[in-house]
């Protein structure tokens, strides 16, 4: 039997950047992985990184790459029956976000935990929580055949929306609050340049549609579908064909098409699991909620988590102080409830719903001219877009 300080649970951006954190505070930590290396830096998603997350990195010793490859925007565009109307974040909150994508995140802190030497055992199967309100919890796992067991002080739950995290919560306990959407996003990832220097979202008669990029020869579109699409029914001329005519006219010619590098349909759901802390076991990330990609919070949202946490456990091991630890699930949890807000907010404004009654289909409209036409409504969408303070 082992003992570590802390077991995190998830070898994704939130466990391994709260694990970098906390081997710059010197706190002993091994982070399991049901996964391989390359399955992890095989899950394709966004990449737009609020100022808060940028920071963690920096603090983690993990930005060189960000800050050379990273692409400030300062702004994003939304569409609207034919029309571009441009947020200004600089103009309306003084700050931007950064462009960098998940994949390469996760890259960036996996060489560091491997040049730090800190454990991660990758492909660890069958783990389980158990003593979860005792002073010393237990996880036990197998790796390569060979049971293992490991006692800690606590146990930080980062393995996403399915792991074994959120379940070893008892049902009599764990509260759950969740919003299923009636469409998906179908994406697509290709080596062609980005339509445009910024973000565009399309709010079109035929569906929503998001033109974004991970570098400037790297773009990820997506378009809004039906539940029951299949990607096999999705050829990339059908895909480029439905993309370019849901543009604006200014932009239709802009568009460069090239073969796909991956496609993927991804439903859209809030959810949000309280609390986000029994006994020694902390939730963060998607093991503790689920925001639709519209707003562009899930990395965010889990990074703050994690800087909650690593403040909380900072102050319990080198101050003695527990009040970090215990003030954490509150604190996430009011973060992450503005955050489910404007996710909401902006999949309910930008999306076609099917059957949407006529009522609905003119408050959306209402909402969009009232957006635009308002400094207050456009600087409120703009510092929730960049981010709120932790």
């Amino acid at each position: 039997m082992k003992s570590v300080s802390v077991v995190i649970i998830g070898a994704g951006p939130a466990g391994l950047l709260l694990g970098q954190l906390l081997q710059t505070s010197g706190i002993e930590t091994v982070i399991l992985e049901q996964r391989s290396p390359d399955y992890v830096l095989g899950r394709i998603r966004a990449g737009v990184l609020e100022q808060g997350a940028v920071s963690l990195m920096r603090q983690a010793g993990c930005s060189e790459r960000m800050d050379k490859e990273g692409i400030v925007h300062h702004g994003t565009a939304l569409m609207v029956d034919g029309q571009m109307h441009r947020i200004d974040f600089q103009d309306l909150t003084g700050t931007s976000v950064l462009v960098y994508g998940q994949t390469e995140v996760t890259r960036d802190l996996m060489d560091a935990r491997t040049a730090s030497g800190a454990p991660t055992l990758y492909e660890a199967e069958d783990v389980s929580l158990s003593d979860l309100d005792s002073p010393r919890p237990t996880v036990r796992f197998r790796k390569d055949g060979i049971e293992q067991t490991i006692t800690c002080d606590f146990i930080a739950g980062c393995d996403g929306f399915h792991g074994v995290s959120r379940r070893s919560i008892p049902a009599h306990i764990l509260k759950t609050y969740e919003r299923v959407y009636p469409f998906g996003w179908l994406g697509l990832l290709s080596d062609t340049p980005p339509v445009d220097d910024e973000l565009i979202y399309i709010n079109h008669p035929r569906g929503f549609a998001l033109c974004s990029m991970r570098s400037h020869s790297r773009s990820r579109y997506y378009l809004q579908c039906g539940l029951d699409e299949k990607i096999k029914d999705w050829s990339d001329e059908r895909f480029w064909d439905a993309l370019q005519d849901r543009l604006p006219a200014s932009h239709q010619d802009r568009l460069v098409r090239g073969p796909s590098i991956e496609k993927s349909i991804a439903p859209l759901r809030s959810f949000v699991a309280e609390p986000m802390r029994y006994g020694q076991l902390f939730l963060a990330g998607d093991a503790a909620h689920i925001v639709p990609p519209t707003g562009a919070k899930g990395l965010n949202l889990a990074a703050s988590d994690v800087y909650y946490l690593w403040k909380g456990l900072e102050d319990f091991y080198h101050h003695g102080q527990s009040g970090g630890l215990e003030a954490y699930a509150g604190k996430a949890l009011a973060r992450v409830w503005k955050a489910e807000r404007f996710s909401w907010w902006m999949t309910t404004m930008l999306h076609q719903f099917p059957g949407q009654p006529a009522f609905e289909s003119k408050m959306q409209q209402a909402e969009l001219a009232y957006l635009f036409s308002s400094r207050a409504a456009m600087t409120a969408l703009a510092e929730n877009y960049v981010g709120l303070p932790y």
